[in-house]
């Protein structure tokens, strides 16, 4: 049946003229809010006020606009049922065809500043989300709109056969019940962190966890396999919001990306985050094989890849600065899968187009910003959800528990191999000097094979760097075998019940000690 009736009402009015006007071409009725009226009649566009169609006055300061029986009758009757149209006719009910809505933006309020609570409830749309589910039930019958994306599609429709599809009509349903879920999780989640506010004032300074966790995602793209070729695997995102971060990544060159790659690249992208200065990254397994800040990003390329270069052969690399023709011309030489960063020089993606292969991501603006969601891990039966790590090192809270107080160029190393170690599966051992990784022990099962791993992957002398443990060490072995090694000094969290014997091991050995009491287990 061809669109006779539609009822527009918007917050987000981005386009919606331009729709409006194509549907007075078709001689369509245009019901209209508020707002939107306004706009739409400031614009030319023929308007009857949704007051005047339900025959009852906008009430409750706009809280009540369309909560009417003659916009949820017109909505909701079933055209091929005779009794309902007998009962619309008998009520004066109209049939609405077509709905636009979009909703009030609570999550933009929420983010703000200094919002009040009373701010925040009156930014909880009731009307938009109750007709967009009236219009979605009755899809077989109602075409209903909630981005302004669609409008072009929906238009060109009318335009051909003087009503949509069903198959379109289906889609743009979908799209609005996943839409309202996802709204309706954000509020029970913005209701749910205010209470665990609370709750965290009332406990101290450990954060509190929401009692309910809501997602609602959208697939945005199938990946070339999972972490095995056999395994199916897909990105998703928020629905009903623009990706963000290494989601939003856009991808410059190269083959599709798979699981393992996303992975990858998300640990290095983590870990150039840390650094202020021109950082580089290179990922192997999920674990860095090299690290490097330095005054120019071709320097901390290079040291980066001075780690462990057999390791970085098909690594995927991160860096926290624009890359450069020079640092381009470097890291070609090398084969690599990925590489994430703020941008590419003309000249840096010359050198790199002729390695057909290679993955480039360009990150979006705040894409290397620290993670700061919830992190959430599936078990069997159910979900395990953490804060994400962001500890942070902090002068008064380190403590010198050895004889030797450690350099201030010592001191200096340590708070950079602490910020690597944060990011490589525990038990995690990093021997660093000179603004880079020299030595990198990941994920054995004793702290101690950690250290003996890292001596033996260095492709350097190790006298003169400092070593950083991602937890305490249960034994001094661990730091006898360092000190081997040719550290001089080692940063740790503290805690152990061996502590008295590790720190007399470290004096013995003229080893200065810093403990940070904070640990950065990575599983």
């Amino acid at each position: 049946m061809p669109v006779e009736r539609a009822l527009l009402s918007v917050f987000d009015k981005t386009g919606i003229v331009a729709f409006a006007k194509r549907l007075a071409t078709r001689k369509i009725e245009i019901l209209s809010t508020g707002g939107t009226a306004k706009l739409l009649r400031e614009n030319g566009v023929g308007v009857r006020d949704v007051s005047d169609f339900t025959g009852w006055p906008e009430m409750l300061g706009g809280r009540v606009k369309t909560l009417h029986p003659k916009v949820h009758g017109g909505l909701l009757f079933r055209r091929k049922h005779a009794d309902d149209r007998k009962q619309a006719t008998e009520h004066g009910i109209s049939s609405i065809d077509l709905v636009v809505v979009n909703l009030y933006p609570f999550e933009a309020t929420a983010a703000k500043a200094g919002i009040t609570g009373e701010e925040l409830i009156e930014q909880i749309d009731i009307g938009g989300p109750t007709m967009l589910r009236s219009a979605a039930k009755n899809f077989e019958s109602v075409t209903v709109v909630c981005d302004p994306a669609d409008f072009e599609r929906v238009a060109k429709e009318i335009d051909s056969l003087g009503d949509t599809t069903l198959e379109t009509r289906l889609e743009l349903a979908k799209k609005v019940f996943a839409t309202t879920s996802r709204y309706d999780g954000m509020i029970t989640m913005e209701l749910e962190r205010l209470s665990a506010a609370r709750v965290q004032v009332e406990l101290g300074t450990k954060p509190a966890l929401p009692a309910r966790v809501h997602l609602a995602l959208r697939k945005q793209q199938e990946l070339r396999y999972g972490e095995n070729p056999h395994q199916a695997a897909a990105l998703y995102v928020p629905a009903g919001h623009a990706p963000e971060g290494l989601a939003a990544a856009k991808q410059v060159q190269g083959k599709e990306l798979s699981y393992n790659n996303f992975v990858d690249l998300e640990a290095a992208r983590s870990l150039a985050a840390e650094f202020q200065n021109p950082a580089a990254v290179i990922i192997k397994h999920n674990n860095p094989c090299g690290t490097a800040e330095q005054a120019s990003l071709r320097d901390a390329y290079w040291k980066a890849l001075a780690c462990d270069p057999v390791s970085a052969f098909g690594g995927v690399l991160a860096f926290n600065r624009e890359v450069d023709a020079a640092t381009a011309e470097e890291v070609a030489k090398l084969f690599v899968e990925c590489i994430a960063a703020p941008g590419f020089a003309p000249r840096a993606k010359e050198i790199f187009s002729a390695k057909k292969n290679l993955r480039l991501l360009e990150l979006p603006p705040g894409g290397l910003a620290p993670e700061r969601e919830l992190q959430l891990k599936r078990i069997l039966g159910g979900m395990l959800v953490q804060h994400p790590d962001t500890g942070e090192l902090h002068d008064n809270e380190l403590r010198i528990v050895t004889k030797r107080v450690p350099s201030q160029e010592e001191m200096h190393t340590m708070r950079f191999a602490w910020k690597v170690a944060k990011h490589v599966k525990s038990n995690a051992i990093v021997f660093a000097k000179d603004g880079a990784t020299v030595g990198v022990g990941a994920g054995q099962m004793s702290r101690v094979d950690s250290v003996k791993i890292a001596v033996m992957k260095a492709q350097v002398p190790l006298a003169g760097s400092v070593v950083a443990s991602d937890a305490f060490f249960p034994f001094p072995d661990g730091v006898e075998e360092a000190a081997k090694a040719g550290a001089t000094a080692v940063i740790q969290p503290g805690g152990s019940v061996r502590d008295p014997e590790v720190i007399a091991a470290a004096d013995r050995l003229g080893l200065a000690m810093v403990s940070t009491g904070m640990r950065h287990f990575l599983h």
